[in-house]
């Protein structure tokens, strides 16, 4: 598998996503999948750098999103990247996440980006946060509005794990 380094990953990232909140997200996303990739023997260079691009076509080509990113700006990745990144959308490219790695980035993804809207609410953001507190959050429709609640649910079922048990997993990471 011919991967490009961490950094020239971050560099490409930095190139196409300038909204700090976009980067950041990508940024959780990342040490997400790392955590998961560590806890499961599986190539955690491969699973972080696979969260690190899943958005890079979302700022600059939103409506070629994820397609753009897979078919123009990563060619040099490996096709096990480009494929959970096109199945973290199923909607828009027809993919449906299969494989361990495709599956634990759509469940990391809008659920990440749900607890950081929730960790700017609290004056000690992750620390100390709670699952049963996320999960609470997750009913009130107009908190993070545009987050995609059956996304969120449908990455609770891929990964087969309770809410609480994948929130606690990434609160512990994020802390």
């Amino acid at each position: 598998m011919n991967l490009p380094t961490r950094e020239e990953s971050q560099t490409l990232l930095e190139k196409y996503i300038e909204n700090p909140a976009l980067r950041h997200h990508c940024e959780m996303v990342a040490a997400a999948m790392e955590a998961y990739a560590q806890n499961f023997g599986e190539d955690a260079e491969l699973w972080y750098q696979t969260g690190l691009l899943h958005d890079l076509d979302y700022e600059k080509y939103p409506e070629e999103h994820p397609n753009k990113a897979v078919n123009e700006l990563l060619t040099d990745y490996p096709k096990e990247l480009k494929h959970a990144i096109l199945a973290h959308g199923p909607s828009i490219t027809g993919v449906e996440p299969e494989t361990k790695m495709e599956r634990y980035l759509f469940a990391c993804d809008e659920l990440s980006g749900f607890m950081h809207a929730y960790s700017l609410m609290r004056p000690n953001g992750f620390v100390g946060m709670k699952a049963g507190k996320i999960i609470k959050k997750l009913k009130d429709i107009h908190f993070a509005a545009k987050i995609n609640r059956d996304d969120i649910e449908k990455g609770f079922a891929l990964i087969d794990a309770e809410a609480s048990e994948h929130i606690q997993f990434l609160i512990a990471t994020f802390t």
